[in-house]
């Protein structure tokens, strides 16, 4: 049998405590909690982060998504969250992964106005000319882009500010970005030796300070409180914190933006 690589995707779906993973997946997902035991806590502050930055959009009146790097269907999906608030919100996810994009659409078969679309995020013409855009966003108004926890699988050869901007510049005025972005702001040799397990495993990864993390969001204005750890964006009474306040410990920063 053909040994799969680990696929970034179905990794993260193991520290979700998800079922859509291989051996492969999961050996490494173990072998990161070995190595850098934090890392499924700060799976799932991140998972609630971008429950949190969607409903604030919805509550704004935001009623179209679009989730790049979206990975595997879960607990708390985007158009679960949006359409508690708005009931025909509009979302296409996106992911490259061929098992994500095959059972995102399985699980989201006969729901209107959500799609599941195969592609990468590095090549935003292909995602935004796709069929599945077409069908279910009007880029003539206001969209939310979410990149949560992906630029940072963007390498820098892939010019992650000129992806972005294709996809800011592609939406209309009024739209958001949601992004978050592991750093080494705060832990730089511990987070250069997870990078390193990354890439060792074809997992490629880029740790960014908050500088250039920062660098990314041009042409954004953000939304208070800025650029800031996940746990510390507009958190909700009773969240989840199994740091009990040390946001350093989750490496990440996050922030949501509004285009001008």
């Amino acid at each position: 049998m053909t040994q799969r690589q680990p696929v970034t995707a179905r990794v993260y779906d193991c520290w979700l405590g998800g079922t859509n993973n291989f051996p492969e997946d999961r050996a490494h997902a173990e072998r990161m909690m070995t190595f850098f035991p934090d890392i499924r806590e700060i799976s799932l502050a991140n998972r609630a982060f971008l429950g949190r930055a969607v409903r604030a959009l919805a509550e704004q009146g935001v009623d179209q998504f679009l989730d790049l790097g979206s990975g595997l269907p879960n607990e708390g999906n985007v158009h679960e969250v949006a359409r508690e608030v708005i009931p025909d919100a509009r979302i296409v996810y996106v992911d490259v992964d061929p098992v994500a994009a095959e059972l995102g659409r399985a699980m989201l078969s006969g729901t209107d106005g959500v799609e599941y679309l195969r592609a990468d995020l590095r090549n935003p013409q292909a995602v935004l000319g796709s069929e599945e855009v077409a069908r279910c966003l009007d880029l003539t108004r206001p969209v939310a882009l979410l990149m949560v926890a992906m630029l940072q699988f963007v390498m820098p050869q892939d010019d992650p500010a000129r992806v972005v901007a294709s996809y800011r510049d592609a939406t209309a005025p009024g739209s958001y970005l949601v992004v978050s972005h592991a750093t080494d702001e705060y832990h730089p040799q511990q987070m250069r030796d997870v990078a390193d397990v990354y890439n060792s495993a074809t997992l490629p990864i880029t740790m960014r300070n908050r500088e250039q993390i920062a660098g990314l969001l041009a042409g954004y204005e953000l939304l208070e409180p800025g650029l800031v750890e996940p746990v510390r964006w507009r958190p909700q009474k009773g969240d989840y914190d199994p740091f009990d306040g040390d946001a350093a410990r989750y490496n990440m920063l996050a922030a949501v933006g509004r285009r001008s």
